[in-house]
């Protein structure tokens, strides 16, 4: 068996992922017996619940909060959406759930918890109704394939990734079409700052967003239905991307399913540590967003990358690989296959640090080979930038330039004015010249590139794996004493951001479930 251009061993790369593994299973355990609003919410659109009222509040919301006003007593949430909404259509209270809805809102429908026959009864056709969104889910999946054989695919990774955000979704459309003819292979509509933090999902097409677009289904429409113009003009399939995060992890991730989004930023750890959100609120959604990403066959995008921003490249660079080993294992355990783990990691080095191409050559090699399967997300340089253009502009080559080197399968492009102003639609077009000078020149390189045996890249890759096995042993042996993994996030182990698992936006919404609990949606999801 191959040991790679870094001889990694074996056997520590499998005690890494046991380590993960033995770490992450609390988690998933916990996310297993809880339930969130925005799980119930994302049940209810699946089963075709849509729209909101004059104020802009969304129905499922509506709904929602009235069921759990009236089972406040009982537990509310415990019991979920799904008995209480359906046996109320079934005693006539509505003919629809849209209608459901707005009598709830209203205050003129009361609903109670069926038992027996009649729990049996809601159940089932609870199930039928959300069974219609899966299986649209599934059909847009279908359709994905299609395109993709009828247009064709990117021409080669890594592929081209260029985000694309005015906050106006009708200014975002011809915006993202010139980025594709341009050469970009993936086009994503970052979302407005701050939307992570609303506990709803807007409704239709948007105009007003800070540094980003809303993230809302009728966006998502209009989106995709301009980029499949694109494919078919182009000869080649452009990939759509959003941001499954924040509150409405779970709703975004269904939305996307439906409109046939194509990768989706999907990392629970982002909204811990930079968002403030709830530990177990936010565990507890991105499992159920995975269940519904892998259904949609959408490859998730995770946030390592992020971890260095705030802390240091060097001295942080196991933590990226002991979160990644994780995100890995959550992937896999909720049903998303090696080809869907876009995990990720950055060029973040302080370019001022001698042989800091090196470092970053190891460390985007080492984990280009703990995951060969893996479409890796490389992600290029922010928290160096100084507004010295010709600077940005070369630290961008080399970012490219270690993409090529070590057979990333996503690249981000990097802007010369990355994290000093909104780049010009001029600095786009440079630096997709600068991206698709590096493939062309040098896209094939990885297969001539090996680095010296034993030398500085192949030591620097032993030493952060070694650290991230560290890590986790503590991790593990801290969670057979106390609270593990949410212990380490806690303690301010990634990113140096310290979020404890009874603090934090959004805890008001998550509840243990009962043992009375069902959901259609997560028992389909489940029987894969």
């Amino acid at each position: 068996m191959s040991r790679g251009k870094l001889d990694l061993d074996p056997a520590t790369v499998r005690r890494a992922r046991a380590l993960a593994r033995k770490a992450g299973r609390p988690i998933v355990r916990m996310a297993e017996q809880h339930t969130t609003v925005a799980v119930e919410r994302a049940t209810l659109r699946l089963a075709g619940l849509q729209g909101a009222d004059p104020d802009g509040t969304p129905w499922v919301n509506r709904l929602l909060d009235a069921v759990r006003a009236d089972l406040h007593e009982d537990g509310g949430l415990a019991h979920g959406v799904a008995l209480p909404v359906w046996d109320a259509l079934r005693r006539g209270e509505a003919d629809d759930l849209a209608t459901l809805a707005e009598k709830a809102s209203a205050g003129s429908v009361r609903f109670r918890l069926p038992e027996g026959k009649e729990a049996e009864r809601a159940q089932r056709a609870a199930r039928a109704q959300v069974q219609r969104g899966i299986r649209l889910i599934d059909r847009r999946r279908a359709e994905r394939d299609r395109l993709i054989r009828r247009y064709g695919d990117a021409p080669r990774t890594p592929w081209i990734y260029l985000i694309v955000a005015t906050g106006d979704i009708y200014e975002d459309i011809p915006q993202a079409q010139a980025a594709a003819r341009a050469g970009a292979d993936v086009i994503a509509v970052i979302r407005s700052t701050g939307q992570s933090l609303l506990d709803f999902v807007p409704e239709g097409a948007t105009r007003e967003g800070f540094a980003g677009t809303y993230a809302t289904q009728e966006n998502f429409r209009l989106m995709r239905a301009a980029l499949d113009e694109s494919s078919k003009e182009l000869g080649r399939y452009v990939r759509l991307t959003n941001y499954a995060s924040g509150l409405c992890m779970p709703e975004i991730a269904a939305l996307a399913g439906m409109e046939r989004l194509d990768m989706m930023l999907n990392d629970s750890m982002y909204g811990i540590l930079f968002r403030d959100i709830n530990p177990v609120r936010t565990f507890v959604d991105q499992r159920f967003s995975r269940q519904v990403h892998a259904r949609a066959g959408i490859i998730i995008n995770t946030g390592e990358d992020n971890y260095l921003t705030t802390a240091d490249a060097i001295d942080a660079a196991h933590t990226v690989t002991t979160s990644q080993l994780l995100n890995e294992y959550f992937a896999k355990e909720a049903g998303l296959e090696d080809w869907q783990l876009g995990l990720g990691h950055a060029f973040e080095i302080d370019p001022d640090v001698p042989d800091s191409f090196r470092l970053e050559l190891a460390h985007a090699l080492l984990a280009r080979e703990l995951f060969p399967g893996a479409p890796l997300k490389w992600m290029p340089p922010t928290r160096h930038m100084t507004g010295d253009v010709f600077r940005g502009y070369l630290l961008d080559g080399f970012f490219n330039l270690v993409g090529a080197l070590t057979g990333q399968g996503i690249l981000l492009v990097g802007m010369m004015t990355e994290a000093v102003v909104t780049p010009w639609l001029s600095d786009r077009d440079l630096a997709l010249q600068n991206v698709r000078y590096v493939l062309d020149a040098a896209g094939n390189l990885h297969e001539d590139f090996r680095p010296e045996p034993g030398g500085f890249i192949v030591q620097r890759a032993h030493q952060v794996l070694a650290e991230s096995v560290e890590l986790l042993e503590r991790i593990v042996d801290t969670e057979q004493h106390s609270g593990g993994l949410l212990d380490a996030i806690a303690d301010g182990t990634f990113g140096l951001m310290k979020r404890p698992a009874d603090a934090g936006k959004g805890l008001d919404g998550v509840a243990r479930k009962a043992s009375t609990y069902y959901n259609p949606a997560s028992e389909i999801l489940e029987e894969r």
